[in-house]
């Protein structure tokens, strides 16, 4: 201390510390002098003593005068060493990064001077206090006042060029204090952040895309900032990272993998696991604007990375399946160009290919209130069956639930491509058997589905399925349903389908072959065992048969009971299914009344069983009026009308005019195995099975409605009854009865 009083006069000293600048600043050159004396004649120790007395007594006293001139001080110090400066920072600049932190703004102006002067002299080894220098730069961009903030951009820019024309700066040691800093939401911050970021990246000794999981998140979150400047710096940053990627194969392949070390051009190994991750995050993001970046990154790191994104795979797809259903069309059709591109990668779980991953990722988004997500999903799940079909039954049991579940989803597309996927899983008998039981299941619980997408369902199932392996299987569970009434509406909606869908038309054309081929009558008894849950349905399904002698004693065997409302809305439907192209053939065969007897009475049975003014009844009485009368005999109207077809004695020739087109019933039963009889009789007690399930619900509702009626009334039992008026009671049944009349 006493060596620098004695190099330093008192009135210079006096001056460093005076309120007015011009005194301050004439004191500061004294001082340079006579620092730039001392460096002449390598005096380093006086030198040091100056500077200390400047810190110390100076930077540091509570006067904030003395702090202007101790900065001023050791600026102009730093100008006097000149080269020897470096041998002196470590004095020099700790004193001046301890002011930017003083509460008086303008000490912490001219602590930006001081450095801005300091830095001018000794450039690159200047770099040793970056970080410290960087932190402090960091904090004053969002300083308070506009002077200081000046102060420190010009410090800022200078620091920059320090940095770019150096070759110790140490990127490895400053990400960590980027990073630190990149979620900080102060816009002058930010733009503070990315300018160096920018700068950084033009170096081209300095490799920041090795580094970019450090800092992509925070760019990103830049990206949603409501300054329309601090945004456009952001993507212009990202869209510099991004053009550098697809210039450079090589630094691609870095940023891609943290499992893949290149032995070439090798800079930076990367952990692209957080990249992804990163991605994946910013994709789901609330601001458009963020996701549309993040989306088209992932866009290009498909088509350049190939198979080296082979293990990110799910978390790509869990990206883009979402923004596929996006509402700005920008990010819906990136997202969809990059599906196909990721979708189009054939990828081998020998390489890493999780398909288990993709899997969980396809399941998740089939809950996706978007229907477009989850029919890419359905789309996933179709490719992964064809190209690894072994590997996906294995982990079917994780998404077989959630698959079966989407055949209610509200979407006929959607439903159509679930049932493709089925179809596909149920190559299997037993996916197949679990799919039909299913599907019955939910029909039972749901009458809603079966009404508005039962047709839909079967018929796709038919056509991507085996049509009679799904009838057959259909009608063998509900053989056995014990829900009465579901088991006739789902057989009357199963022959609505076999009788109108287009899909079927080869299953009624078998089932036409039924009295004469052995593949038919298995499928007709087949479906007979369940069809006798449905008066009509038996009835049609003997008429597509050409069972006609069996479906009128069918309609002989209805009673009271049967002929109900439910049953002539069924009836109805007949009729007017007989005229459509379906029934062409049974038209036909009325112009040969005297051949098809049996058919003609069936069609009047139904035709009785109609009420005369509904719509049905004057279709088929009029149908019926067209039938020509001609190739009757009086011999077969008595015989018709007798209920007997022609005796056993008749020959053959007369055998083969009966009813069905060739032979009587006899006949047939020994010619073709089936036993009409035997199977009537299943029909009536199926039948009676629904009559007394019928009577027991009615029972059950009548008397829960006279409970709930005598739970209203309490009081009025309670009340007694008025006696009753004589006079107006009307007279008793004795007081009626005429004189020749008995009493009882």
């Amino acid at each position: 201390m006493a060596d620098a009083i004695s190099v330093i006069p008192a009135a210079v000293l006096r001056n460093l510390s005076d309120k007015l600048y011009e005194k301050r600043k004439n004191a500061a050159l004294e001082v340079e002098g006579i620092v730039k004396q001392l460096a002449s004649t390598n005096d380093h120790e006086k030198i040091a003593a100056v500077i200390n007395l400047l810190a110390n007594e100076y930077t540091y006293s509570p006067q904030a005068n003395h702090r202007k001139g101790g900065l001023i001080g050791l600026a102009a110090a730093t100008v006097g060493l000149t080269s020897d400066a470096s041998q002196h920072l470590d004095q020099i600049v700790p004193p001046v990064l301890n002011s930017f932190s003083d509460q008086d703004s303008r000490v912490r102006y001219y602590a930006c001077e001081a450095l801005y002067n300091i830095a001018k002299v000794v450039r690159g080894d200047f770099i040793v206090f970056f970080n410290d220098i960087f932190d402090a730069l960091c904090k004053l961009s969002a300083d308070s006042d506009a002077n200081v903030q000046s102060a420190a951009h010009l410090l800022d820019r200078l620091v920059k060029d320090i940095v770019t024309e150096s070759d110790q700066f140490s990127i490895e040691e400053f990400i960590p204090l980027l990073r630190e800093r990149m979620n900080v939401l102060n816009p002058y911050v930010r733009q503070f952040l990315v300018g160096w970021i920018t700068v950084l990246d033009s170096v081209p000794d300095i490799d920041m895309l090795g580094f970019l999981p450090d800092f992509l998140d925070g760019l990103f979150n830049m990206l949603s900032d409501s300054s329309h400047e601090i945004r456009q710096q952001a993507d212009s940053a990202l869209s510099e990272f991004l053009q550098e990627i697809k210039n450079s194969p090589v630094r691609l392949l870095l940023v891609l993998s943290m499992y893949i070390l290149l032995t070439m051009l090798l800079l930076k190994s990367v952990d692209y696991g957080r990249m992804a991750e990163i991605l994946v995050q910013r994709a789901a993001s609330p601001d458009e604007f963020t996701r549309l970046t993040a989306i088209t990154w992932i866009n290009e790191f498909v088509k350049l990375g190939g198979d080296q994104l082979v293990p990110h795979y799910a978390d790509i797809l869990g990206a883009i399946l979402p923004c596929i259903s996006d509402k700005e069309e920008k990010i819906r059709v990136v997202a969809r160009e990059t599906n196909e591109e990721l979708r189009g990668i054939q990828a081998d779980p020998a390489e890493g290919f999780d398909v288990g991953a993709i899997l969980s990722v396809a399941r998740r988004h089939l809950s996706s209130e978007w229907e477009a997500t989850r029919i890419e999903a359905l789309h996933w799940i179709s490719t992964l069956l064809n190209r690894h079909r072994t590997e996906v039954l294995s982990f079917l049991s994780d998404v077989f639930e959630t698959l079966l579940k989407a055949l209610s989803d509200p979407s006929d597309e959607v439903v159509l491509l679930v049932l493709e996927v089925h179809a596909c899983i149920a190559k299997d008998e037993k996916h197949f058997d679990q799919l039909i039981i299913y599907l019955i299941q939910n029909f039972r619980v749901d009458n809603s589905l079966l009404e508005k997408r039962g047709a839909l369902i079967i018929r796709r199932l038919c056509v991507l399925l085996d049509d009679e392996t799904v009838y057959r299987k259909l009608s063998n569970i509900l053989q056995g349903e014990p829900d009465l009434d579901f088991a006739s509406v789902m057989v009357q909606a199963l022959n609505l389908i076999l009788l109108t869908s287009s899909e079927l038309a080869n299953l009624r054309n078998l089932l036409k072959k039924s009295l004469f081929d052995a593949a038919a009558k298995n499928l007709f008894l087949s479906l007979y065992a369940s069809w006798c849950h449905s008066p009509m349905a038996i009835i049609s399904l003997c008429l597509l048969a050409q069972t006609y002698q069996h479906s009128s004693s069918v309609i002989q065997s209805l009673v009271e009971e049967d002929i109900n409302v439910k049953f002539l809305v069924q009836l109805d439907k007949l009729i007017h299914l007989l005229e459509t192209p379906t029934f062409a053939y049974l038209r036909l065969q009325l112009l040969e009344p005297g051949r098809y007897i049996w058919l003609l009475k069936a069609l009047y049975g139904l035709l009785m069983l109609l009420p005369q003014q509904s719509v049905a009844f004057k279709i088929l009485r009029t149908r019926l009026k067209t039938v020509p009368s001609y190739s009757f005999s009086g011999e077969q109207f008595k015989r018709l009308s007798s209920g007997h077809a022609f005796s056993e004695s008749n020959d053959f020739n007369e055998l083969q005019i009966l009813e069905d087109g060739d032979m009587s019933e006899d006949q047939r039963d020994v010619h073709n195995g089936i036993n009409f009889v035997s199977w009537l009789q299943q029909f009536q007690q199926v039948q009676e099975r629904h009559r007394v399930h019928s009577k027991t619900q009615a029972l059950a509702r009548y008397s829960s409605t006279s409970s709930a009626k005598e739970i209203q009334r309490p009081e009025e039992s309670k009340q007694p009854l008025p006696a009753p008026d004589m006079n107006s009671r009307p007279p008793s049944r004795s007081s009626r009865r005429s004189p020749g009349q008995l009493q009882l």
